[in-house]
């Protein structure tokens, strides 16, 4: 260009169009002002495939899809370029061969020192390899998110650096109960227990998985409707290509059934060592008992024989000492052979609640005077074959114990109640399903630790000092129990004492045999209405009740206090109705029994007595389900609540 006069010289226009022959990666190319082509450079015909004797004279619009030409893009082109100065865009273009290539295009309109249009400039760049480099992203990318959403029995989601959601999968959905709109900018911490998120749980797993390149761990984590699953979790940082943390990809999966079945499988083979060691031990003892028993009949006969021919009062005082030592070793041996469920037993058909109140003044007398003794004992509870003495000394031992483990003082009840053991719980104690009978001792002692409950019924275990026990007692029950076809549970916890609760068979001929007393021999068989509990302090009113319900067709079991409800109902699942006075001794009324027994046994059917009005009840109301009557009650109105009760109407 002459610095005078603005204009282009030769040597200039060579050099330009020297540089612009040179480039072959775009094309480069003149069009008038109506779209034919001017110019065409090495570039153009590289990748479009025309000699530029081919194209010079020719429409630009050549170039263009079918799809472009019916919707008359090139002339919209040129007139978007004239009008405001550029036009630029990306599409398909068409080559020589009928071929299409991805272009990224730019027309520039040319005017003179006038503003006069005198045509246009177009570069055109091939991107054909940059499109499908994207394409393939952009359909690996789709279908990578079509893989995470399809998965179902994983949680898949995304966190910014923060710990906040940005994505959410169908699997995140299902398991954890959230939709994506309600949980995407939320901190996946609310997935967290409160004591998890109290000790800072999520953002140390962050931090781990920052630190270390990965988190993983097993916990309790939180649905949207607030139960609890156990979950096995993984958190992966993601970084970009400089290493910079971009967030982080969690994945969860809600594992919940497959550690209840290992729980149990472990409580499983726990029971099987458990019954195999007691087995392995009860062999040896029954062996050592025989053993020992021989010997002391030798011992016992020579000291007979002595005794015969002895005259000196020394020596007569020698051999009885020796004989009552010989008698202690002889009821040692007894209790081991009870142990390992050999001693000789004669069984007969017994009522336990006859067996207990026959033997209740024995116990009370081995409880003292610290230790206060409750009976409560099902009124139809069934029969059972047992060998009485061996019951009732099985019964005092576990008596004796609970005494010794409040040696301040404290409650001891012993209950009584019908079972029946079902495919599944009678399988997860090697016991045949059926009727059983319950008889538990509960106290309120110091309790004890899962070690020691493992090691209660081992001979000569005990947690008493030298000499104050021989570690037998406990032994003998659970020698006695199984040996009667039953089994045997211990329930504790340090500082809150301890249930002894033993199994025994039912026996369906029971009532018929002669212990049943009189009255109940001639009353004729009915078909039970259901099992009423009736928790009333007063016993006159307690008795009364126990007639009306009895008349009206119920099997009776009776509580003087809530305290002693709430064990019955743990104990006995054939409680139907719950029938208790509002205003009760010991901490606790009859609408908070009302509501933990609701709790225990959701579809308890609950009926409350009182003789104030429903307007002086306390004033947390009876809650729903819960029907009321007032004393005084005459049995046709609570025959009539009761059918409330029943049918729900």
């Amino acid at each position: 260009m002459d610095a005078v006069s603005g204009e282009t010289t030769p040597s200039q226009e060579r050099r330009f169009r020297l540089l612009v022959d040179a480039v072959t990666d775009y094309a480069i190319y003149m069009l008038d002002p109506t779209g034919i082509v001017a110019s065409w450079n090495p570039g153009a015909q590289r990748f479009k495939g025309y000699a530029e004797h081919e194209i010079i004279g020719q429409h630009f619009s050549r170039f263009y899809t079918e799809e472009d030409l019916a919707t008359n893009l090139p002339k919209r082109a040129l007139e978007t370029a004239a009008r405001e100065g550029k036009f630029e865009a990306e599409g398909w273009r068409v080559r020589k061969d009928g071929t299409r290539f991805w272009a990224h295009v730019v027309i520039d309109p040319i005017r003179d020192p006038q503003g006069n249009l005198l045509g246009f400039a177009k570069i055109t760049r091939d991107l054909t390899e940059k499109k499908r480099t994207e394409e393939a992203l952009r359909e690996s990318e789709e279908r990578f998110r079509l893989l995470v959403q399809g998965v179902t029995d994983y949680s898949i989601f995304m966190l910014d650096p923060q710990g906040l959601v940005t994505n959410w999968n169908a699997g995140a959905q299902r398991i954890k109960g959230y939709t994506e709109s309600e949980i995407v900018g939320r901190h996946f911490s609310q997935f967290y227990t409160e004591h998890d998120r109290a000790n800072g749980l999520p953002a140390r797993a962050l931090e781990t998985a920052a630190r270390e390149g990965k988190f993983e761990a097993e916990g309790w984590r939180v649905r949207k409707d607030g139960t609890r699953f156990w979950a096995n979790v993984i958190i992966d940082p993601i970084r970009n290509d400089l290493g910079e943390l971009i967030g982080f990809a969690k994945i969860t999966r809600d594992i919940t059934e497959r550690r209840k079945a290992q729980e149990a499988l472990e409580e499983a083979q726990a029971a099987l060592f458990q019954a195999q060691k007691m087995e392995a031990v009860g062999q040896l003892t029954g062996g050592v008992a025989h053993d020992f028993n021989n010997l002391l009949t030798i011992i016992v006969n020579n000291l007979d024989l002595l005794t015969r021919n002895a005259h000196d009062p020394r020596d007569i005082k020698l051999i009885e000492s020796a004989q009552r030592a010989a008698e202690r070793g002889a009821k040692l041996t007894q209790q081991l052979l009870a142990f390992s469920r050999r001693q000789p037993l004669q069984p007969n058909a017994h009522n336990p609640n006859t067996l207990i109140e026959g033997f209740e003044a024995v116990l009370r007398r081995a409880c003292g005077e610290l230790i206060r003794l409750q009976l409560s004992l099902a009124p139809r509870v069934r029969w059972i074959s047992v060998d009485a003495p061996q019951f009732e000394s099985a019964l005092l031992n576990l008596v004796v114990n609970a005494r010794d483990a409040m040696p301040d003082g404290g409650s001891l009840k012993i209950m009584t109640g019908n079972v029946m053991l079902g495919e599944k719980d009678a399988a997860s104690i090697s016991m045949p399903p059926g009727q059983y009978v319950s008889i538990a001792v509960q106290d309120t002692g110091t309790g004890m630790s899962p070690d020691v409950v493992s090691r209660v019924f081992e001979p000569f275990f005990t947690t008493k000092e030298i000499g104050k026990g021989t570690g037998l007692g406990l032994s003998q029950v659970y020698g006695f129990v199984t040996q009667s076809g039953g089994h045997i549970k211990v329930d504790s916890t340090p500082g809150q004492g301890t249930r002894v609760t033993m199994l025994l068979p039912a026996q369906d001929s029971g009532e018929d045999t002669p212990e049943e007393n009189e009255d109940d021999a001639e009353r004729p068989s009915r078909d039970s209405a259901g099992t009423v509990l009736i928790v009333e302090d007063e016993p006159a009113v307690r008795e009364v009740a126990s007639d009306i319900f009895d008349s009206l067709g119920y099997d009776v079991v009776t509580a003087s206090d809530a305290n002693d409800a709430l064990g019955i109902l743990e104990v006995n699942p054939s409680i139907d109705v719950l029938f208790s006075d509002v205003i009760m001794p010991n901490g606790m009324n009859g609408v908070e029994l009302s509501r933990k027994a609701r709790e225990m046994r959701p579809g308890l059917r609950i009926l409350l007595a009182s003789g104030y009005p429903m307007s002086a009840l306390p004033s947390e109301g009876l809650g729903a389900g819960v029907s009321f009557i007032s004393k005084p009650y005459r049995w046709t109105e609570l025959a009539e609540k009761l059918r409330v009760l029943r049918t729900g109407g």
